[in-house]
């Protein structure tokens, strides 16, 4: 994980253990947890606006591609 090992990792946590104290930890960890899921769903929504609009412009094309097929047999 992030190349920390456990040690690091429990020195890590018994910094912010005695930096915000053993009340404040659960809060942080949901506020995080809350912020990763919010920002997850913002780069999904984001993601199918894009391949929504792709698939958008690909079908335009196709459309246009057709129509002018049409014209030139006509």
């Amino acid at each position: 994980m992030f190349g920390l090992g456990p040690l690091e990792l429990g020195a890590i946590a018994v910094v912010a253990l005695l930096i915000f104290g053993p009340k404040k930890i659960p809060e942080l960890g949901k506020t995080l947890g809350q912020a990763t899921k919010s920002f997850r769903q913002a780069s999904n929504e984001f993601e199918a606006e894009l391949k929504r609009g792709a698939a958008e412009e690909e079908k335009k094309s196709l459309e246009s591609k057709d129509s002018s097929v049409v014209d030139k047999q006509a």
